[in-house]
């Protein structure tokens, strides 16, 4: 699964042509996705994983990062016996494998216990509207075909804040944002396509929207709503069914045989 923070709907269906490509040409099928609210990201990155509302995980914000204690998918797949990589930011790491983060010891992991079995962590420190203290994007596809490919990993999730971060800076009526998505969906498309021949199935999508000023955390549609492009032979929606995240969890431990914790309870929207 591939999360490319803070992408509205909009912009990934006129920005992102290699995507829209593959669903033109019958490789790709793309719904629209509702976050939870508030639609933060540390909020978004707990409820894609546990399948449930911040009202109950709750985590309310960017601030209230923590060590998790709900069933999640890393620990669904390895406690099933499966391996799990993930490259992402530090939250994922505090959120689903132990918290403090501790720059030395969870900036790169390999351990057979998990839940995330393989971890490769960025912490964006010093962050700010000048300096985004983002890697590079094909690094971090990369890192994640590294994994697949050297460890046999089950479950891969990779996730990058270079657009949410351009969002925040640039707004999204600019060339600057145009021409960040145009990079970003050019350097993920021959990953994709390396992924998908070595058996994968594929998601691509966002945790959460922006809004022109580049905001999100609450109701507004730019806010919450983004795309989800799935690549695999499973059956799926109608095309104008609005997905909830609270079904990503279940959906993906029900694609890769793994029992769905009672907690997520949200239907999976891919089957067969």
């Amino acid at each position: 699964m591939i999360i490319i923070d803070g992408v509205p709907w909009r912009n990934w269906r006129r920005l992102f042509g290699n995507l829209e490509g593959f669903v033109a040409h019958g490789e790709a099928r793309v719904w629209k996705m509702r976050s939870v609210l508030p639609s933060t990201s540390a909020t978004c990155y707990a409820s894609i994983h546990t399948g449930l509302p911040p009202q109950v995980t709750q985590v309310w914000g960017n601030e209230a990062i923590r060590r998790l204690d709900f069933p999640d998918i890393f620990s669904a797949v390895t406690g099933a016996g499966g391996r799990t990589g993930a490259v992402a930011h530090s939250f994922w790491s505090e959120f689903f494998n132990r918290a403090p983060f501790d720059v030395v010891r969870d900036i790169e992991y390999d351990e057979p216990g998990g839940p995330i079995t393989h971890g490769r962590f960025h912490t964006m420190y010093g962050y700010n509207l000048i300096n985004q203290a983002t890697p590079a994007d094909v690094d971090l596809f990369g890192t994640l075909t590294r994994l697949c490919e050297r460890h046999g990993i089950d479950y891969g999730m990779l996730h990058t804040c270079t657009l949410d971060s351009m969002g925040h800076r640039f707004f999204h009526d600019c060339q600057e944002m145009d021409h960040a998505c145009y990079a970003l969906d050019a350097q993920l498309a021959p990953f994709v396509r390396r992924w998908r021949d070595k058996g994968y199935e594929v998601i691509v999508t966002a945790d959460h929207g922006q809004d022109a000023r580049g905001h999100h955390g609450g109701a507004d549609d730019l806010q919450r709503d983004f795309a989800l492009y799935y690549f695999g032979d499973a059956e799926g929606p109608g095309k104008d069914v609005l997905l909830d995240q609270l079904q990503l969890a279940p959906t993906i431990l029900t694609r890769m045989g793994v029992p769905v914790p009672e907690t997520m309870r949200a239907a999976p929207f891919l089957a067969g």
